[in-house]
């Protein structure tokens, strides 16, 4: 809604895992995802273990459609490994990419997947957070997390770290 003020909220997810022969437990979280607006503020915080995905799902404003750029937790920071799209132009146009893009796995949200050419490993990712890119945060087994109504228009920057705990 055009001029609201939104609020920022603080979301907490611990990811568990299973320990092998002795039932379950409850694991350490290596790190937290960050993500503050401009001024600082923490909008979102989840809990995620070293080697666990984080993706960046946004949608392209030429195509329209949706694309994703996937991390994997490398504390202290994320490493992009794989970028995908529901059209392969996304790939081929907008990212530089280890060979040509081929259709992801079947039950993958996205049509195509690639690989990037070069190694990127990030401490910290500035993004705009508009409801044309409608961008959000997505780790397996949660649901999606909408960066978009947590700033204002006028104001859509946020940034996305990884910040190590314990």
């Amino acid at each position: 809604m055009p001029g609201a003020v939104r609020r920022p909220i603080v979301v907490a997810l611990l990811v568990a895992s299973a320990v092998s022969g002795s039932g379950p437990a409850v694991a350490a979280p290596a790190a937290d995802v960050v993500v503050r607006d401009q001024h600082g503020t923490v909008l979102i915080r989840v809990a995620v273990r070293d080697g666990s995905r984080v993706t960046l799902r946004y949608r392209n404003s030429v195509y329209g459609s949706a694309a994703e750029e996937r991390f994997v937790v490398a504390v202290p920071a994320l490493r992009l490994v794989e970028v995908a799209a529901d059209e392969r132009a996304v790939l081929d146009e907008y990212y530089v990419i280890d060979g040509p893009a081929e259709r992801t796995a079947p039950g993958d949200a996205r049509a195509w997947r690639a690989t990037p050419r070069d190694q990127l490993t990030i401490e910290g990712l500035a993004v705009a957070a508009t409801d044309l890119g409608r961008r959000a945060l997505v780790i397996p087994g949660q649901a999606a997390i909408p960066l978009w109504p947590l700033v204002d228009d006028p104001e859509p920057t946020v940034l996305i770290a990884l910040e190590p705990t314990g």
